[in-house]
């Protein structure tokens, strides 16, 4: 079957990218995402609730403020810690 007026682009679903952060509190972030929309996460309470010490270990403000976005994402030391997008997009991380 030939269709016409579609292209790929089209064809593709939008992909959901963090496009742009900035600390705005001891462990939350203001999240600009792709479809240009805002969500301000707060990663304290994951961080006080996590058992395991390398998650533990960015309770240290300064080790969390050493986030980077990689490929549309936060990540933090090369993947050391990361979330799902649809996670941060929903405005919380678990």
């Amino acid at each position: 079957m030939i269709t016409t007026g579609t292209t790929v682009a089209e064809a593709s679903p939008a992909v959901l990218a963090v496009v742009a952060a900035q600390l705005v509190g001891p462990y939350t972030l203001a999240l600009t995402f792709s479809t240009g929309e805002q969500r301000t996460v707060d990663f304290g309470p994951f961080l006080r609730q996590a058992r395991h010490p390398a998650i533990r270990a960015y309770l240290d403000e300064t080790c969390f403020q050493q986030f980077k976005l990689v490929q549309g994402n936060v990540n933090w030391n090369d993947y050391d810690l990361i979330f799902p997008v649809a996670d941060l997009f929903s405005g919380s991380v678990r």
